[in-house]
């Protein structure tokens, strides 16, 4: 062991020696210089050192699958149609729906076609049969009463909720009209592709 430093070895056992004399301090670090050192390693754990080679970890893509989901021709102002994404599974039903004003999303020539999944993100309540055309929302959710404006991503506009829906990406192919991702984890769900 190198010898240590009398500035530190006086910090530890005092200006005279008094608690190595005493046998009380056998520490070779101070509170101090603990808090410091930790903080050090901390910022190294974390953060890393410019120079010192990184973990190569791949990013993590979700592949959504390309699912037709309607026809933009077929479509009428404030009429929604209802349609299950990304799967069939529990919380899987959506909304798709021409809004007649242009929406955060949407698409079509005017960019008032949107998709949102139809489960409230606050506990869960069904959201089918609510849409109001007058506001462009979605809700009251029976449980909570939270309201959604789907002209602003899904955005919740009052009640308990803290998300926006989630809202469903869509693709307009010619005249077809795909789903082809989510924006926002679905209720219930760890994973929206897993369920």
């Amino acid at each position: 062991m190198k010898d240590l430093d009398p500035k530190i070895a006086a910090s530890i056992n005092g200006e005279n020696g008094e608690a190595q004399k005493a046998g009380t301090r056998k520490c070779l670090m101070n509170r101090r210089q603990f808090l410091l050192s930790s903080g050090l390693t901390t910022t190294v754990v974390m953060v890393g050192i410019p120079g010192m080679s990184e973990a190569e970890t791949p990013a993590v893509v979700s592949t959504y699958p390309r699912k037709l989901i309607g026809k933009l021709s077929e479509l009428k102002q404030d009429e929604p149609v209802t349609f299950e994404y990304p799967d069939t599974g529990e919380y899987a039903e959506s909304i798709l729906v021409k809004l007649g004003t242009k929406a955060g999303g949407g698409i079509g020539p005017d960019g008032d076609v949107v998709g949102f999944n139809y489960t409230c993100t606050h506990q869960g309540g069904p959201l089918q049969g609510t849409y109001k055309a007058a506001d462009k929302a979605l809700g009251p959710c029976p449980l909570h009463l939270t309201t959604f404006d789907l002209t602003r991503h899904g955005i919740f506009i009052a009640g308990q909720a803290y998300q926006s829906l989630p809202q469903v990406l869509l693709e307009l192919d010619g005249d077809d009209i795909y789903a082809v991702g989510m924006f926002g984890l679905i209720y219930g769900r760890f994973d929206n592709l897993q369920g």
